[in-house]
């Protein structure tokens, strides 16, 4: 299930919305004023593959379950 980034036109804020299926019907709508206008982005996470990992950026990899490990992507900022 794919999640798209959107950016509200009216008041700026960022957020994400999850896809179900690609002909779903679904309600994009701000988080914070409810504006139904809204314009897709390109994911900070999507801007940067292929790239060097930079100094600060840290990968982590853990134990998902039996004979699968998980991977954990820090970027600086890309939570602000």
């Amino acid at each position: 299930m794919p999640i798209f980034e959107f950016r509200c036109a009216a008041c700026g804020k960022l957020f994400e919305k999850l896809f179900g299926q690609a002909d779903e019907k679904v309600e994009i709508k701000c988080p914070e004023c409810g504006s139904e206008e809204a314009d897709r982005v390109i994911s900070r996470a999507n801007s940067i593959m292929g790239r060097g990992k930079g100094k600060d950026t840290k990968l982590t990899t853990k134990s998902c379950g039996p004979g699968s490990s998980c991977h954990t992507l820090e970027i600086p900022g890309a939570g602000d």
